[in-house]
């Protein structure tokens, strides 16, 4: 295992300002669907499920944009673990063109949260036994 979670992503329509390349804030969303990918494909915790009853908000990061993507190229989206605490996951994250050119990276940290009934009081929870181990399958 190389310990990335992979997903390719074609550049569309939708996803570029007027000047044809993207525009910065649809590469935060590519990263969130990778997020959401990886919990439900890697780690068999769907969005659909979790946030019935708790939430996985980013609470930092960073983000470097190094090269402009243009619409019709595929992207290859890879995300691996940095550190695993308790109830937060710190990932490292990098898009790259299709000859392996670096177009965005960075670091996101997320927190496992419980959320109350009412859904207005959350509270970081920890992460199962049997999801940290999946998570740290994808530690570098």
């Amino acid at each position: 295992m190389n310990n990335y979670f992979t997903k390719q992503e074609k550049i569309r329509f939708k996803h570029v300002d007027y000047a044809g390349i993207v525009f910065y804030p649809r590469f935060l969303e590519m990263l969130n669907d990778l997020v959401e990918d990886w919990f439900e494909e890697a780690l068999d915790r769907p969005f659909s499920k979790i946030h019935e009853t708790n939430g996985i908000p980013t609470v930092d990061l960073k983000v470097q944009f190094k090269k402009a993507a243009r619409i019709g190229e595929i992207l290859t989206k890879k995300l691996w673990v940095i550190k695993l605490g308790g109830s937060s996951v710190h990932c490292g994250f990098r898009f790259e063109d299709e000859q392996g050119n670096t177009c965005l990276e960075g670091e996101v940290t997320l927190v496992n949260v419980a959320i109350a009934a009412d859904r207005h009081n959350i509270k970081s929870e920890p992460f199962s036994e049997e999801i940290k181990s999946k998570i740290a399958n994808y530690t570098l």
